[in-house]
């Protein structure tokens, strides 16, 4: 191996460029490295959605997305994908996986995307960090062809990492790409991927995590009971999700109680002063919103429920505040039973096979 550092290494001596699928994780990440390694241009494109892992968000991603972007020096562009994902989410082609995950749906959206980037740039090919049989939906030998015709993009995603297990691509077969400076990686182990990094001098990178929520099983059930209601949900609706417990009053009417002090601040973030809400006096309280129109035997059960979470909820009566603009009046309730949490609660329940 040369002494040189890979900084060096990693600086663009062609007029070649690529552009790039970005999502800050460690598999995206290496496979720029591997295309700037070859003196190549690398722009990079990160999709937001409204269901992936938020740029802002500390849960699954690093404390700075995009600082081996600022490292190793390649430009990142934003791009929301709006509207045009929350369609594919409601009606994949090729179907949802366990969950509400369109994954092959998603992939092909945000390579159509990127291809108008890639001619606007005058760009050569896309890299994207996929890794044959690294997830079951999207990245089979099957999957990967399909993914390829329906983009528009065949012949033209390069995928480094896996690149010498796969057919050679019109970059490779033109020479502007060296197929023996590419990798052979595959299957779900990341120990190769780590070593890589290892190599080339990247530190600060995501650890493994599911970073769509449409993967997570309860937020799935949130939202497919919410299509059934709405076909359009707002942004906020979506936030909620999210967020604290979930209660189907009617149709039209959800009621949301904050399970933390996170989530209390993040629902007045978003109700604001749209929306009622309430709060248990002289105790600790989840911040309640009602979602929707509510008569009074809607407000009265969901003060029941706000009661029944509050630090009070094992007293007989507790006083809870309604606030609906600008006015706010006061209710007495009893905190609610168990069979009102049970038939009113949105929850995913975990099915266990019994052994006979």
């Amino acid at each position: 191996m040369s002494d040189t550092p890979y900084s060096s290494l990693l600086t663009p001596h062609s007029s070649i460029k690529a552009v790039a699928l970005y999502s800050g994780g460690l598999d995206s990440t290496l496979a720029i490295l591997a295309v700037l390694k070859q003196g190549i241009e690398v722009r990079a494109v990160t999709f937001l959605n409204h269901f992936g892992c938020g740029i802002e968000e500390k849960s699954s991603c690093s404390k700075d997305p995009f600082s081996a972007a600022v490292k190793f020096g390649f430009d990142v562009r934003l791009s929301h994908l709006s509207e045009k994902f929350i369609e594919i989410v409601k009606n994949p082609k090729f179907g949802h996986g366990r969950n509400m995950n369109p994954c092959m749906d998603c992939r092909i959206l945000m390579l159509r995307e990127i291809k108008e980037y890639m001619n606007m740039t005058g760009a050569e090919f896309v890299i994207t960090g996929e890794v044959l049989g690294q997830r079951p939906m999207s990245q089979r030998r099957d999957a990967l062809d399909i993914i390829d015709r329906e983009s528009g993009l065949k012949g033209y995603i390069l995928r480094p990492l896996s690149a010498k297990l796969l057919k050679p691509t019109i970059p490779e077969e033109k020479g502007i790409i060296n197929r023996e400076l590419l990798y052979a990686f595959g299957g779900r182990s990341r120990k190769p991927q780590m070593s890589l990094a290892r190599e080339f001098g990247l530190t600060d990178y995501p650890a493994p995590a599911g970073g769509c929520l449409l993967t997570e099983p309860n937020y799935s059930h949130r939202l497919k009971e919410l299509l059934e209601y709405d076909q359009n949900p707002s942004v906020e609706d979506l936030l909620l999700l999210k967020l604290g417990r979930h209660f189907r009053m009617s149709s039209e009417c959800k009621v949301i109680v904050g399970r933390n002090e996170d989530e209390n601040n993040s629902l007045f973030a978003i109700s604001g002063n749209k929306w009622t809400y309430m709060i248990a006096e002289n105790c600790g309280s989840p911040v309640t919103v009602i979602r929707g129109e509510a008569g009074e035997e809607i407000i009265h059960t969901a003060a029941a429920i706000c009661a029944r979470y509050s630090d009070a909820g094992a007293l007989n009566i507790v006083d809870v505040s309604i606030y609906k603009g600008e006015d706010r009046y006061q209710l007495t309730v009893s905190p609610a039973k168990k069979d009102i949490i049970d038939n009113f609660r949105i929850e995913w329940k975990k099915t266990v096979m019994s052994r006979r």
